[in-house]
């Protein structure tokens, strides 16, 4: 349980340094020094009296993520809130289990009274991640007329949906969408993949050109957390330049 509860503390410790931009340095206190390190952050980057409960809280959910589903269970039971059971619908997401989150979205979905363009957009996520395009399309229509539409993630998904069903032309047109400078990596690199697969060969390599440029001033933790990407943008630049 020690061993644990170090590997807890570490995780959020690094999540929180991430989010927060704090000095380099801290990286390799944590990394190195896992306790003394973690201690020494929390006490002067993160920990005051009121944050307490909620430092331990995300530990037990990082150690055991079953926790805050059955914690959230228990509070849509006790209070069946619209918040509650989106709550519970976005831990089952987290947690990648599509089909648990995939009803509770749609429940909260009838509430006519609230503003439904974020339940609307977590549901196509979920159910892209069960490949059923048919239902990411028919919410996607739903929402792509507002603003919050437009070069999101989720007008992305609409595009890989619309591809999947051989609606090309709309899927290119969508997908084009996400292709904006220093982020949406991993969407960028779909999109160039995608274009090859239409043969568009030009337009693909100015997109994994720009990536590979763009990852060039990339910071370490950037580069941690795209590493895969971009080995895949640079052995797909050498493809074009050896070609079999």
């Amino acid at each position: 349980m020690y061993y644990y509860l170090i590997i807890g503390l570490q995780v959020y410790c690094l999540y929180h340094l991430y989010k927060n931009r704090n000095a380099y340095y801290w990286w390799f206190l944590i990394l190195f020094i896992p306790l003394i390190g973690c201690l020494i952050y929390l006490i002067t980057q993160v920990y005051n009296k009121r944050d307490a409960e909620k430092i331990t809280s995300e530990i037990t959910n990082i150690i055991n993520p079953t926790k805050k589903i059955k914690d959230l269970e228990k509070r849509l039971e006790f209070s069946e809130t619209y918040q509650n059971r989106l709550n519970l619908a976005d831990a089952f997401l987290e947690i990648k289990d599509y089909n648990s989150a995939i009803p509770h979205y749609l429940e909260a979905l009838q509430d006519k009274s609230q503003n439904s363009f974020y339940a609307t957009a977590q549901v196509i996520e979920a159910y892209f991640n069960v490949e059923a395009f048919d239902k990411v399309i028919f919410y996607s229509e739903k929402i792509k007329a507002e603003s919050g539409f437009n070069k999101s993630r989720t007008q992305f998904l609409y595009g890989l949906a619309l591809e999947n069903t051989g609606n090309t032309e709309e899927a290119e047109n969508n997908l084009r969408q996400i292709d904006i400078r220093y982020s949406f990596y991993e969407e960028r690199l779909a999109l160039a993949k995608f274009l090859l697969s239409i043969k568009k060969e030009d337009d693909a390599k100015g997109i994994l050109n720009e990536i590979s440029m763009e990852s060039q001033n990339m910071s370490q933790p950037n580069m941690r957390i795209y590493r895969a990407v971009i080995l895949e943008v640079e052995k797909l630049l050498k493809e074009f330049d050896n070609p079999t």
